[in-house]
């Protein structure tokens, strides 16, 4: 059933494959660790979940966030990329004792580093979650993500949410940890990941929260949210719908005059579906988004079209560019064993 913009009843049940909405992320994380037992195992706690087998002697990477992103933020939990991850309820921050846990699950005696999104739930949980780490002797850094450009503009960027350029912030931090580099250069790599790197979303729309039932927000017929985040924040402009080569242009310029990405610059295009999208549409979008970054000059690295961090039932997508050099491209392409990431 299509998610339309008939509105429900605030009685009426989700159509949709659960049991008890409220038990919906733990039957989740119960059902994904028994399906990918060989690469994730459970904690203590059952909102954490740590890789198998975590190499010793090396810098921990914790990530965490909200429910509802699958297969973001666990579906990056595994060798060579997240050692664990704090889980949330759905478009709900971590708590600080599921972050602290994540933090302790992942420590391996040389300090952890927790990469998360910009959001003030995260923010204050982390902050928590650090102190209670540091008086049990664990050091611990931060990076905070915050590529999507529509969220603030350029001159506040210190407000500007975290998106799909997290992934690649963790594939690079990850990847760094994995050579045996100390604290410092793995949070330099990651900075420098989440510096070079812009996203920006489009929602066709809105996504259903299994507990309410019917959407929580509106997106009129026939239109398009440009700038939507990822839990139905308002975008730049609502427009109309329209071919793929006319929107594949107008995320382009959103992004590309962001950070600025130039003639002769290379880049990693990641574009994510937000749930709903048919896989078939993104490659569509995809085809006119590389026409036009090629006719810009700008040379294409590596590409990456799939549902890699969505909103629950959203339809709609995320635009991402990373600019690359060699450091990056070595890191991006070092082996990792994750469900997200291949």
């Amino acid at each position: 059933m299509s998610i339309g913009n008939k509105k429900r009843k605030e009685s009426e049940t989700m159509q949709g494959i659960l049991n008890n909405p409220d038990d919906i992320v733990d039957e989740m994380l119960q059902g994904f660790l028994k399906v990918h037992n060989d690469i994730v195992e459970k904690t203590e706690n059952p909102r954490v979940i740590k890789a198998k087998n975590i190499s010793k002697n090396k810098v921990g990477i914790v990530t965490g966030g909200r429910a509802g992103h699958k297969p973001a933020f666990i579906g990056y939990v595994g060798e060579n990329m997240c050692d664990a991850a704090a889980v949330g309820e759905i478009f709900s921050s971590p708590t600080p004792g599921a972050f602290f846990d994540a933090i302790k699950s992942a420590d391996q005696g040389r300090g952890v580093v927790c990469l998360y999104g910009n959001y003030s739930g995260d923010n204050m949980n982390v902050k928590m979650a650090v102190k209670m780490a540091q008086k049990q002797g664990i050091q611990v850094k931060t990076v905070v993500a915050n590529d999507d450009v529509a969220s603030a503009p350029k001159n506040q960027k210190e407000k500007r949410r975290g998106v799909a350029g997290e992934i690649l912030m963790w594939k690079v931090a990850g990847a760094k940890a994995a050579q045996g580099a100390d604290l410092e250069e793995v949070i330099r790599i990651a900075q420098k990941a989440i510096n070079q790197t812009c996203s920006v979303g489009v929602g066709l729309q809105p996504c259903t929260l299994p507990a309410v039932g019917h959407p929580g927000f509106k997106i009129q017929e026939g239109t398009m949210e440009l700038g939507i985040g990822h839990h139905g924040e308002p975008g730049i402009a609502s427009v109309p719908i329209e071919p793929a080569e006319k929107l594949a242009k107008k995320l382009l310029n959103i992004v590309l005059s962001d950070y600025p990405f130039i003639k002769e610059d290379e880049v990693i295009i990641l574009l994510s579906g937000l749930g709903a999208t048919p896989v078939m549409e993104l490659y569509v979008l995809y085809n006119e988004i590389e026409k036009l970054i090629i006719q810009k000059g700008i040379r294409v690295y590596r590409s990456y079209v799939g549902n890699y961090f969505t909103s629950l039932n959203m339809a709609g997508a995320t635009l991402t560019l990373m600019k690359v050099d060699e450091e990056l491209k070595e890191l991006v392409n070092y082996p990792v064993r994750t469900v997200g990431w291949k």
